[in-house]
């Protein structure tokens, strides 16, 4: 399941954050921009209502760290689930299987940036789409889950991280409310 939030204001952080366990209100607070802690609070407060409403798991759930720094939920190795936030919109996908999500509010890209993370048929591609800003968010957002679901992040070449590539990429543009998302399991 998919889980979106784009009222990272709807509550009050003070609250939010004393409700927290305390490595999580911790790791929220590293943050210094506001915005930045507020989707930091809003990601976990999805999935504890995801992790409530699909397995019935109230208690707030508790992290482990597999060896590239992918999160994982303790004591529940068949529960998988992955956290993306952009710019005020949060997203959390909880599932059966290892995944990796990834969401990009739609801004007009930068070619010095297409260039640099981009495989020259990748931006061919974009350059001969009628919406590239739209396209380059959607080979980001590709890439992005790609590399959460191996627990890589973004630390290989990036203008190669879809070629030969062999996983299922689910995604989802939304022109209205102006972000596209990706969610990557294997096959």
């Amino acid at each position: 399941m998919v889980y979106l939030d784009y009222d990272i204001c709807g509550f009050d952080l003070e609250e939010a954050l004393a409700m927290l366990p305390a490595w999580r209100r911790e790791q929220a607070l590293r943050h210094r921009a506001e915005r930045h802690r507020r989707e930091n609070v809003a990601a976990y407060r999805l999935l504890c209502s995801g992790l409530a409403l699909e397995y019935g798991i109230k208690e707030q759930p508790a992290f482990e760290y597999e060896k590239g720094g992918k999160p994982s939920l303790a004591g529940h190795p068949g529960i998988h689930f992955s956290l993306s936030h952009s710019n005020g919109v949060v997203l959390c996908a909880i599932g059966d299987k290892p995944m990796g999500a990834d969401i990009e509010r739609l801004r007009h890209y930068s070619s010095e940036l297409m260039r640099r993370v981009l495989c020259p048929e990748e931006v061919a591609k974009i350059e001969k789409s009628s919406s590239p800003d739209v396209e380059f968010a959607c080979l980001w957002t590709m890439k992005e889950s790609l590399l959460k679901l191996t627990g890589e992040g973004i630390r290989r070449d990036l203008k190669t991280v879809l070629q030969g590539c062999c996983l299922n990429f689910s995604t989802t543009v939304n022109l209205k409310s102006g972000y596209v998302y990706t969610i990557c399991t294997e096959k």
